[in-house]
């Protein structure tokens, strides 16, 4: 049997052609050589015997060169789609090549998506482990420098010894805010936190934001408003907090990022059983690349103007988590030169 091992379908396919060849011959030879060529039985017994003795051959070869390994891998593959063995045994005998050869390529399929999604959370993995030690190291250099110069002697200089400290103490609360929105993402992602939804009047609370956000907006002179059509108030079903702060961070985001004298509109857009809620400026504008990374932890479309206006580079990640934990989608649309525009749903009450 070594003879025959690992053999190719090309020698299988030759084997079999000799078998069939040396058999036939056979037959010719008998029949060639009886006395009797016109004994109908005799010739039928060796047809006979000549299509069940190839039959056997045919199906031996198959079964143990062929069919074998495609059972070994067909089983694998049906059995890694059962999330839960049924104890069924496997009859790969009653299936169609056509049936096998679909399952296998669907499997095939499903796999492949596997891998994309598992190579798509590792690269996630990596660029979030890496955003978070820039974000870290940054205020942590921050504040050794500031601490290693007051031990060498600052400290007793008064021009830079209460300055240095504020500063120190400046990156602490930005290290401080790296963690506690982290901390919210992770409850938020983890469904650890309890949202109460209840119905409230979304202009009162818009209003609530603007006044809250005015003095922040003044030092840029940028004027926030109600649009026209946001004049009719409207019940929303949400956690009015949470809804508090997805609209600070998404008018605070306009403020810091907008052009100076500029203006952020917030309108509300009935849509039957839900109110859209759009927060739109007349800033810089955002580049198609950078969309659809906007709401993923610490992206930032211009490095070294996000950090000087501070914040912990979480703040859209949150919205998000935000949004989607009250089942709701959040977009943004954006024209280099012309502005920006969020948009997101809330469910009207009652």
């Amino acid at each position: 049997m070594k003879l025959f091992k690992n053999l190719t379908i090309n020698q299988i396919t030759v084997i079999l052609t000799l078998f069939l060849a040396g058999l036939n011959l056979l037959i010719f030879a008998v029949l060639s050589f009886s006395d009797n060529r016109s004994n109908l039985v005799l010739w039928m017994f060796l047809v006979a015997a000549s299509l069940a003795l190839s039959y056997i051959v045919i199906k031996f070869f198959l079964e143990k060169f062929v069919f074998r390994k495609i059972k070994l891998i067909y089983k694998i593959i049906h059995d890694s789609k059962q999330s839960i063995p049924d104890g069924r045994t496997l009859n790969i005998n009653d299936q169609s090549l056509d049936n096998v050869n679909n399952e296998v390529v669907e499997w095939a399929l499903k796999k492949e998506e596997e891998i994309e999604y598992l190579t798509g959370l590792e690269n996630y993995r990596r660029n979030f482990v890496g955003n978070i030690s820039h974000e870290l190291k940054t205020p942590i250099f921050t504040i050794q420098g500031y601490l290693h110069t007051l031990l060498d002697g600052g400290l007793h200089d008064e021009q830079i010894n209460e300055k240095y400290l504020r500063r120190a103490v400046s990156n602490v609360e930005r290290l401080q805010n790296i963690v506690e929105d982290l901390e919210i993402i992770n409850k938020l992602e983890s469904g650890n936190i309890s949202m109460d939804i209840k119905p409230f009047n979304l202009k009162v609370l818009c209003i609530e934001v603007i006044n809250d956000l005015e003095i922040m907006a003044n030092e840029r002179n940028i004027q926030l408003s109600l649009k026209e059509g946001a004049s009719k108030s409207f019940e929303v079903l949400a956690d009015r907090e949470n809804i508090r702060q997805v609209l600070v961070n998404l008018i605070a985001n306009s403020i810091k990022y907008g052009t100076e004298g500029g203006r952020t509109k917030i309108g509300f857009y009935d849509m039957d059983e839900k109110i859209l809620v759009e927060v739109s400026d007349n800033g810089i504008g955002i580049k198609e690349e950078h969309l659809s990374h906007l709401f993923d932890r610490f992206y930032r479309v211009d490095t070294s103007r996000s950090r000087s206006q501070g914040g912990s580079g979480l703040g859209l990640s949150i919205v998000k988590h935000i949004i989607e934990a009250h089942k709701e989608s959040i977009t943004v649309r954006s024209t280099p030169g012309l502005g920006t525009t969020f948009g997101f749903t809330l469910s009207v009450a009652g």
